[in-house]
């Protein structure tokens, strides 16, 4: 690419960016490699420092220096003359945007993966915002429960299938690469990500126990004990303690609606978006369960 080409790219990635923000995704400066634009701050440090996410106020932390703020948007940019792209941060706020990156080459359809473990699992993929990619793949956009524990992972789900979770990103529409610029294949809102499919991205509990008959005191004080497990849970715990709770309730035996709704009300005392906690607590409820070898 030619000098005059960078700072095109550099200036439709300033403007794309913008726009992305302005609709509240965090964005940042990514390269022709679609890696971050700016080298970290840290890259001298001795051995055994501990990792910075930004705390130090300096430019050059991938993905945790994504923004909506405009003008720190153009700080960034500006510390990124050979930048190309943005990203798009995943896993912020109370609708975090999540990612399914399907990859269609060497013999591999994610798409058809997807449609697969749709069929499988009796989910039904909502039409969302898709990106096509410069490789023939797509980038779908969903979103999902705030703070549930959806971590990236390549193939994980299946053949084709990585996904984009907390702390990861997604290369933003319009940026530039050398194979090719991503673009809007549909461009509509983000759709909530069905339960069955967050299910399959959330850590499995612990294989399951058989059932052992538990007297009726006892299943309710067990239930009381995880009702408060949800409620000291320290700040950014919430969601991941919800989760677990609800895996560990319907295994006691007692009613599953008693279960939801002790469980989702200990959440929304804390600060929980009742609808976001609805859905955490059904994940875990049809959460696949695991047998012992």
């Amino acid at each position: 690419m030619t000098g005059r080409g960078t700072r095109l790219a550099w200036l439709r990635g300033l403007e794309n960016a913008h726009q992305a923000a302005a609709r509240g995704l965090h964005a940042f400066p990514i390269g022709r490699a679609k890696l971050p634009a700016i080298r970290s701050p840290h890259r001298d440090d001795p051995p055994g420092t501990p990792p910075c996410r930004g705390e130090c106020g300096q430019p050059g932390h991938g993905v945790h220096d994504a923004t909506t703020d405009p003008k720190r948007l153009d700080e960034l940019f500006d510390a990124a003359p050979h930048a190309t792209g943005y990203g798009i941060a995943c896993g912020r706020g109370n609708e975090p945007l999540l990612g399914v990156d399907l990859d269609r080459k060497n013999g591999v359809d994610g798409v058809a993966t997807l449609g697969a473990l749709a069929e499988k699992h009796g989910f039904t993929v909502p039409q969302t915002t898709v990106i096509s990619t410069p490789s023939g793949g797509q980038h779908r956009w969903f979103t999902g429960p705030a703070g549930a524990p959806v971590r990236n992972s390549v193939g994980k789900l299946g053949p084709g299938i990585d996904v984009r979770g907390y702390g990861g990103y997604l290369v933003g529409p319009g940026s530039w690469t050398p194979k090719g610029i991503y673009r809007f294949a549909e461009q509509r809102p983000a759709a909530e990500l069905p339960d069955g499919l967050l299910a399959l991205m959330l850590p499995q509990p612990e294989p399951r126990r058989p059932p052992v008959c538990v007297p009726g005191p006892r299943r309710g004080s067990v239930l009381v004990g995880l009702v408060k497990f949800v409620l000291e849970a320290p700040e950014g715990e919430l969601n991941n303690r919800l989760y677990w709770a609800a895996c560990r309730a319907y295994e006691t035996g007692v009613d599953a609606d008693a279960i939801s709704r002790a469980l989702v009300a200990a959440a929304v005392s804390m600060g929980h978006p009742e609808r976001p906690a609805e859905r955490t607590v059904t994940s875990a409820r049809n959460a696949p369960v695991r047998t012992s070898a």
